[in-house]
């Protein structure tokens, strides 16, 4: 329904951006919203995905086409509903994800918030093979982190990709376990979760 919307960036927060086009806020879940803290009252032009079910509407939102086409596949895979697929992106490493699935690696799939080993074979089975297109030389920026971001409060930019994480589907337990080693270095929210998320993956 909706290919992409361009507007300016209206609000950030864990779960959504807010973009305001013509007098209306429109709420889009991405997989990690704080990319667009540095695009605050700027216009962008974002990819979406209108997802509608019985018991739900939403608007998903991407970077790049070929990374809301990555998310429109996971959805595809039984056992991969939105959150999920939105949790694989947020990595920042897609590629990572599709030569997981090429060379048919489950012990790297299962650790993404809400993939167990059945659902990591489904999407094996699904999309090996499928993904050659998207990959790897669509995704040489993706999540890129702004050099030079204007520096705030360590603890607020710590606090702020702890909640992303936690809307992604991380418990606290496992947050926990990294946030000693987070906090030796003064990052942006969104090199945070980046960051984090790298471990977390590990």
């Amino acid at each position: 329904m909706y290919d992409f919307i361009k507007g300016k960036v209206y609000f950030v927060g864990p779960e959504y951006i807010a973009i305001e086009n013509n007098g209306i806020g429109y709420q889009i879940l991405t997989p990690n919203p704080f990319i667009y803290s540095k695009d605050y009252q700027q216009d962008i032009h974002i990819y979406t995905y209108h997802y509608v079910r019985e018991d739900a509407m939403a608007l998903y939102g991407f970077h790049s086409r070929e990374e809301k086409t990555l998310f429109t596949k996971l959805l595809n895979v039984s056992g991969i509903g939105p959150k999920g697929a939105l949790a694989i992106l947020a990595s920042g490493n897609p590629e990572q994800v599709v030569q997981a699935i090429e060379n048919e690696d489950e012990a790297f799939l299962v650790k993404f918030p809400g993939v167990g080993k059945k659902t990591a074979r489904q999407m094996i089975l699904d999309l090996k093979g499928k993904l050659q297109d998207l990959v790897p030389d669509f995704f040489p920026n993706l999540f890129h982190p702004e050099k030079g971001a204007h520096e705030e409060s360590d603890n607020h930019d710590l606090e702020e990709a702890t909640l992303a994480l936690k809307a992604l589907g991380y418990s606290e337990r496992e947050i926990k376990k990294i946030i000693p080693e987070l906090m030796k270095e003064k990052l942006t929210t969104d090199q945070y979760i980046k960051k984090a998320l790298q471990k977390l993956l590990k």
